[in-house]
């Protein structure tokens, strides 16, 4: 993995297998890990929406997990609806820790998210009035073995197999001998250190201006709310339109075809949608990590190829969804193909974006040789020297003038300019 940058952070989750009767892998936990990928403490609320950012727009579902079902511990904030699960049902289950005191607003919350279509764990040591009531919700109870002798186990298994839908999963499976315990009552699947230990995952990611988040919320919120403006929030801001995008790629998100351009992702995801993830990126407070210059030569290059394609008679929006992306590409340090894998783009975009290839690729590479200085890679270009000098000026200030606003600063020199290319 690249080294770390002052423009990048480097965001870890980890999973911890859950096997079948057959020692076959068909679930995962996702577990809190700290900046340094360390077991690090739960902390409630910032762990659980970190995880939840994390895995559906920095690694995406199906990067963690594929095609497996992923268990999410909640808290209790998400489940009586005071935050928003902002994924669609399908491959997460939601886990609800013991910590949680179940009352009637807590069992309003999970009937609705069942109603919903979103599948509950439990665990058998949760009490109170209103456990059988939450037993009857849960397709799923986890029952920690550790330190339990096999009457009290197998009375626990009896109990919960009164609810048919519901599986039995063992966890604190520490040693072979409490694996032989968990296969002797006979559950259904099977979590700890002596089959499978946790495993850390780790990505460079770009974070979303915390100001810029702010402003899309508040966007959002507005009695009559405007497409456009919503568009050109996020599009203001490298992290943020990523983060979008890979959004609409999470195997959850039940999006019937791929996009082309930001517009298209906040069209797909729905502004519902998008105002729930926002709200929950919000949540995470997660440091700026990008100077404000890297953020500049950025949303220059992806303005420039807006211009230019504009001057081309193509779509504007999609071109600087490519510029962005290939600048993204260069803050994280990761190869743009690789990037291109973990977003829902058409295959166009990607051959633009990868081989710059066609006519929206052509605009890429006339751009970067711009940048580059390279007169020879412009040679033909429907686009003059003396076009491109002024749309290059133009972008600039552009880009200059939405960081600034985003991030607060006053007036700031332009960024590094590529030298003069004369005709």
């Amino acid at each position: 993995m690249p080294a770390t940058s002052a423009s990048t952070q480097v965001v870890h989750i980890g999973r911890q297998p859950i096997y079948d009767r057959f020692y076959d892998v068909v679930a995962y936990e996702l577990l809190f890990r700290g900046t340094g990928g360390e077991d690090a403490p739960k902390t409630g609320l910032y762990a659980t929406s970190q995880i939840i950012v994390n895995a559906f727009t920095e690694f995406g579902l199906e990067q963690i997990v594929g095609s497996r079902r992923c268990f999410l511990n909640l808290t209790r904030d998400f489940l009586v609806g005071d935050l928003p699960v902002p994924f669609e049902p399908g491959q997460a289950v939601l886990e609800i820790l013991d910590d949680v005191e179940i009352d009637d607003d807590v069992l309003s919350g999970v009937s609705r998210l069942t109603d919903l279509g979103y599948q509950i764990a439990i665990q058998d040591t949760v009490g109170g009035d209103g456990y059988y009531e939450l037993r009857s919700l849960a397709a799923y109870a986890k029952i920690n073995i550790l330190g339990r002798d096999r009457a009290s186990l197998e009375k626990s298994v009896a109990e919960l197999r009164e609810f048919s839908k519901m599986q039995l999963v063992a966890t604190g499976i520490e040693t072979d001998e409490l694996s032989a315990l968990a296969s002797f009552v006979k559950v259904d699947f099977y979590q700890g250190q002596a089959i499978g230990q946790p495993q850390v995952l780790s990505s460079q990611s770009i974070s979303p201006s915390k100001l810029r988040r702010l402003e899309l919320l508040a966007a959002l919120n507005a009695e009559d709310v405007d497409l456009g403006s919503v568009v050109e929030i996020v599009t203001g801001d490298p992290g943020l339109s990523f983060r979008v995008l890979r959004a609409t790629n999470s195997a959850s998100a039940g999006l019937p075809r791929k996009v082309s351009s930001v517009h298209d992702a906040v069209v797909m995801l729905g502004l519902t949608r998008i105002r729930q993830w926002v709200a929950l990126m919000l949540v995470t407070d997660v440091a700026e990590s990008a100077t404000d210059d890297q953020l500049e030569v950025t949303m220059a290059r992806a303005r420039l190829c807006q211009i230019v394609a504009d001057r081309l008679d193509l779509r504007g929006d999609t071109a600087f969804t490519i510029g962005l992306l290939a600048g993204i590409a260069d803050l994280v340090g990761e190869p743009v193909e690789e990037l291109a894998t973990r977003l829902p783009l058409t295959t166009d975009i990607t051959e633009a974006l990868v081989h710059r290839t066609g006519r929206l690729g052509r605009v890429l590479a006339m751009v970067r040789a711009y940048e580059a200085s390279d007169p020879n890679a412009l040679h033909g270009s429907q686009v003059s020297s003396a076009e491109f000098a002024k749309a290059y000026l133009a972008a600039v200030g552009w880009s200059v003038k939405t960081v600034g606003g985003v991030l607060g600063s006053g007036p700031r020199r332009l960024p590094p300019v590529a030298s003069q290319i004369r005709r």
